[in-house]
């Protein structure tokens, strides 16, 4: 590898290694960046970003316009959402989702117009439900019966009507931990397929004068490798539809095949392009129709972590460095940083793997087997399970770790009371402030003070 190489394919696009061993992304040099902004930092490559969202838009919109098909991209905020990036996607021509009240404000404080968010959750306020409705959010994804009555009473009161999807739970156990599958029969989400509580629902919706149902909605899972998975639900999907349509006399116009494709999170993992994505999905839609009958209705898909996951990366400066010896005679190093569990979840809860480079230098070093860990009092706060390391690693040095754009910020929090990350974004040379570095009034604010 040169001098001036990426440290390896899991950075984002922009990530060099400059002739001293420090790593720049958007032609930002990392010392600076920890020195401006502190550690840990969440950094965002701009142009990975927005390249990878209009990646999936133009392939969807290529392979799907062959068979005359529309397709709209909705980015799924919950990865990461700021303002800012609700301002991105406008620009770029996506669509959003979001998934709470809170998401649906940020999306319009970025402006994202209305009619290009959709409202997803599986439990959704009163409130959450008449402010979509009082902003005119493009489709609200109904989640159960409960919510169909409840938004029917709630439009018509309001003097309007309620864009409406009905989540469908398709049967079909696809991508990794049990916690991010998302279409299996036994878990919180949709109306299932098997069952007929789907077909019950779309009828329910069909006659409910507060409502008009757009179509139907499925998401999977996550971290999803499997074209076979997304080609069983387009075509369950799909006859879904053929048969309401011989029952209630009404050919959906929208289907939404969801999100969960798969990414690179270490230099021997896969991902799935948007390119075998978009063409593979567009072939199963194809024979699925061929199959169950119909015509092509809109659809649409809504890539979250496959967006802003490898766009992301986030500083560590180290602290303590241990070396422990194994019961097989071996030795790992622990190197400690100044954060953990409260700025990525994603290794305590779901076993995710992840790799670490040093950003500040280059090293000579023998590498080492190493474990990064985090500064929390918890034995299972690990950020990177296993990766080599220099062996000369010391207190100081800064550490990268890459595809952490996804579902790090979004779920950080106070653990020991630690000052959540600031996020920034870079390009061109340039730095911005997404979200400011948490301070020790945030902290008082919620802390009430005894008498």
């Amino acid at each position: 590898m040169s001098a001036t190489a990426a440290p390896h394919a899991v950075f984002s696009h922009t990530v060099e290694r400059g002739e001293d061993g420090a790593l720049s992304v958007g032609g930002v040099d990392v010392r600076e960046l920890a020195g401006q902004y502190g550690t840990p930092l969440y950094v965002i490559d701009e142009q990975d970003m927005r390249d990878r969202a209009c990646a999936f838009r133009d392939q969807f919109a290529t392979a799907f316009g062959r068979h005359g098909a529309e397709v709209d991209v909705y980015y799924a905020s919950k990865a990461f959402l700021s303002s800012k990036v609700a301002r991105w996607m406008r620009a770029d021509d996506l669509c959003m989702d979001v998934a709470s009240g809170g998401e649906l404000e940020i999306a319009l404080r970025g402006g994202m117009p209305a009619a290009r968010l959709g409202l997803h959750g599986n439990n959704k306020s009163d409130a959450e439900l008449r402010r979509a409705l009082e902003v005119g959010v493009g489709r609200i994804i109904v989640d159960s019966f409960t919510e169909i009555e409840t938004l029917d009473a709630i439009a018509r009161e309001m003097g309007t009507v309620a864009p409406v999807l009905v989540r469908v739970t398709t049967g079909i156990h696809a991508g990794g931990h049990e916690y991010i599958a998302t279409s299996h029969e036994d878990q919180k989400f949709g109306l299932s397929l098997a069952s007929g509580a789907a077909f019950e629902a779309l009828l329910e919706c069909h006659d409910a004068e507060g409502i008009d149902l757009r179509g139907i909605h499925t998401h999977i899972g996550s971290q999803i490798l499997s074209l076979a998975a997304f080609q069983e639900s387009a075509e369950r999907m799909l006859g879904l539809r053929a048969s309401f349509l011989m029952e209630a006399g009404l050919e959906l116009p929208e289907v939404d095949l969801g999100g969960g494709y798969a990414i690179q999170y270490t230099p021997h993992g896969e991902a799935l392009s948007p390119h075998d994505a978009a063409y593979g999905m567009a072939d199963a839609v194809a024979a699925a129709l061929a199959k169950v009958g119909g015509s092509w209705p809109h659809f649409s898909i809504e890539p979250g972590r496959a967006i802003a996951g490898p766009a992301g990366m986030t500083l560590y400066r180290v602290g303590v460095v241990k070396h422990v010896a194994l019961d097989d005679g071996g030795e790992r190093q622990y190197v400690a940083v100044d954060g953990g569990m409260s700025d990525n979840m994603r290794t305590i809860t779901y076993g995710a793997e992840y790799t670490a480079t040093v950003a500040s230098r280059l090293s000579d070093a023998e590498p080492a087997l190493s474990r990064v860990v985090g500064k929390h009092c918890e034995s299972g706060d690990i950020v990177v399970r296993d990766v080599e390391l220099p062996h000369d690693i010391a207190r100081g040095d800064l550490l990268a770790v890459p595809a952490t754009g996804a579902y790090g910020r979004v779920m950080a929090h106070n653990y020991n009371a630690l000052l959540r990350p600031a996020v920034v974004s870079v390009r061109d040379g340039e730095s911005t402030v997404h979200i400011r570095r948490d301070t020790l009034e945030d902290l008082f604010a919620w802390d009430v003070a005894p008498d």
